[in-house]
């Protein structure tokens, strides 16, 4: 069994490769942007022990973490991805995250408190390793013979699954493709390394990618990803009108990846109000889109209408679901939208953290930039994470969104490393 004290991020490719686009993307275009990140327990009346009780570990961890650099091999390998500019990659020879824009502390109900501050630059690129970092300590104290017992015998049961929708799949029918999405809520490094490994193996036409660079090198996989909620987030506090930030933040990618990297996310203030204005010319310049929230067949539904009345051919462009999939549902989801349109799926927790425990629910959100409150409007209930009721209600008004139940402040009257989130937030329980 392994200890608290011994690292858990040894390589600082064990992230996600949508934080290496999005970062390469911000240092071209918005380096100067500041941005304050915030660690919440969505269901932390669930746990088996206070997620407090990890704090002395995690700062431990970060201490190791903040150690890190790029070696030369991960650089070259890097720098094989033709999407991935040189000039960034010589960023990185000389990156490393500076410890002091990260803050560990417990508020007076006994929560695990985290908070990062910084430039974009630095603060985004700790969120992956943070959320694998507390999950695994968390579950170091839950290791036990009959766990890692419970998760082979789930394990087998996925490669059997595979296996016989792989046998179910005609010659020429749409492709059925899953990739590995579950760093960041993983059981522990381990754990996910043999899980992907195993399921690859067993169905190689199926399996075909992993969000997880570190894992995508070492296994010889595809790196899959693109952008994230942060990333348009962001552009509600850049130099553009409120109204026009998904646009803007659209755009800035377009010129950043000159058709690399097409898949855009949807669900940064809800489906409806993105595809207000995802028109013609986005339509055409991205290959598709990424659910995360609502309802999926409901959102693909739109999705596909949107392009024929764009009069582009749906069959043209790709769907990807990534929002608390299992095989099962992706299976379905696939056979529902194969005929109209190509699928893929991105399987996160499901996946790497499926070893009959209570699965923690855990986030690390952007909920600052440059000194102002930024937001989602997820299409479901409970996602929305924002402490400043007055900045939400503005978001709704002006991207014509109805009001849906968000997520309550997490710090509930703890110290904040943000002097200017405390002074201008509106806190809840």
């Amino acid at each position: 069994m392994t200890t608290n004290n011994e690292p858990i991020i040894t390589s600082l490719l064990d992230n996600d490769l949508y934080k290496f686009t999005m970062l390469q993307a911000m240092l071209h275009q918005f380096p100067q942007t500041h941005s304050v990140y915030r660690f919440r327990c969505r269901n932390y009346t669930e746990t088996e022990y206070p997620l407090a009780d990890i704090k002395p570990a995690l700062e431990q961890q970060l201490d190791s973490l903040c150690a890190l650099g790029f070696s030369k091999d991960e650089l070259d390998y890097l720098r094989g991805l033709r999407f991935i500019r040189s000039d960034f990659v010589d960023y990185l020879e000389l990156f490393k995250l500076k410890r002091r824009h990260i803050s560990v502390t417990v508020d007076h109900k006994n929560r695990l408190c985290i908070d990062i501050e910084g430039p974009m630059i630095q603060a985004m690129f700790f969120e992956v390793f943070v959320l694998a970092i507390v999950n695994e300590l968390y579950y170091r104290q839950l290791q036990t013979p009959a766990v890692f017992e419970e998760g082979e015998r789930r394990l087998q049961q996925k490669v059997k699954m595979l296996q016989e929708y792989a046998g179910q799949q005609p010659r020429n029918a749409p492709a059925f493709i899953i990739a590995d999405f579950g760093t960041r809520r993983r059981f522990s490094k381990e754990w996910q390394g043999h899980v992907v490994d195993t399921l690859r193996r067993a169905a190689p036409s199926i399996v075909r990618g992993t969000s997880n660079v570190y894992l995508a090198k070492t296994l010889k996989m595809t790196p899959i990803g693109t952008m994230a909620h942060e990333f348009m987030q962001a552009f509600q506090a850049l130099d553009v009108r409120l109204r026009d930030s998904q646009k803007a933040a659209l755009e800035a990618w377009v010129h950043e990846y000159r058709g690399d990297l097409g898949i855009a996310l949807t669900d940064v203030v809800g489906m409806d109000a993105f595809l207000r204005d995802f028109d013609l010319y986005f339509a055409k310049l991205f290959d598709g889109l990424r659910h995360d929230s609502g309802d999926p067949y409901a959102w693909g539904d739109k999705a596909i209408a949107h392009y024929k009345k764009l009069r582009i051919d749906p069959k043209t462009k790709i769907l990807t679901f990534s929002d608390g999939l299992d095989i099962t549902k992706a299976w379905q989801l696939h056979q529902y939208f194969k005929d109209r349109i190509q699928t893929s799926f991105g399987i996160g927790t499901n996946l790497t953290n499926d070893m009959g425990l209570t699965q923690l629910n855990i986030v690390l959100k952007l909920v600052e930039c440059n000194g102002q409150p930024v937001a989602k409007l997820s299409d479901s209930p409970g996602k929305t994470m924002i402490n400043n009721d007055t900045y939400l209600a503005y978001l709704r008004q002006v991207f014509d969104v109805e009001a849906v139940d968000q997520e309550p402040n997490t710090k509930d009257g703890a110290s904040s490393i943000s002097s200017a989130h405390k002074a201008g937030s509106n806190t809840n329980s």
